[in-house]
């Protein structure tokens, strides 16, 4: 299969629209990513998946720790801001919102629909990505928030099935 068509049929995959978010004031940085899940409970890790060409990767690598920012849907200016879409890069990405940290020290977004601070577990070649999993040191939830999906090339929200 080539790689347009892989895209294509990707897209069509919903995922939950996340920042992952590494570094110390001054110096941090992140990327919009959809390509987080769990993979275990005892201990609690996720996987990450980050493009080695991401401002994040190298930092996460340093740093030995990230915070994976699942995003509301009313933080989509903030998945476009992290993605590159507003022209911004590095620190400037932080500064429209709240931050805070937890154990790890890695950027906690406040408001946040969870946010998910580990320590870099391990990691693993991806080709074009590194597979990083990380343990869960700590977490924040915001309850009263939809999530912000990523469906067919747009940002979606949950819409209740009919029972």
């Amino acid at each position: 299969m080539d790689k347009s068509s892989f895209r294509q049929v990707m897209r069509l995959y919903p995922g939950a629209v996340t920042v992952i978010a590494v570094g110390a004031p001054g110096d941090r940085t992140g990327t919009t990513a959809t390509s987080v899940c769990s993979l275990s409970d005892e201990p609690p890790l996720i996987l990450a998946c980050i493009n080695r060409n991401a401002s994040a990767h190298d930092l996460i690598q340093a740093s030995k720790c990230f915070c994976v920012n699942v995003l509301a849907f009313d933080q989509s200016d903030i998945a476009l801001r992290f993605a590159g879409q507003a022209g911004l890069a590095g620190e400037a990405r932080f500064e429209a919102d709240r931050w805070d940290v937890l154990k790890t020290g890695a950027p906690v977004l406040k408001g946040a629909l969870a946010s998910l601070d580990c320590s870099l577990e391990e990691e693993m070649d991806g080709r074009t990505h590194t597979i990083f999993i990380g343990r869960v040191r700590d977490a924040c939830v915001r309850a009263d928030a939809e999530p912000l999906l990523y469906y067919s090339g747009s940002f979606r929200t949950l819409a209740k099935a009919d029972a």
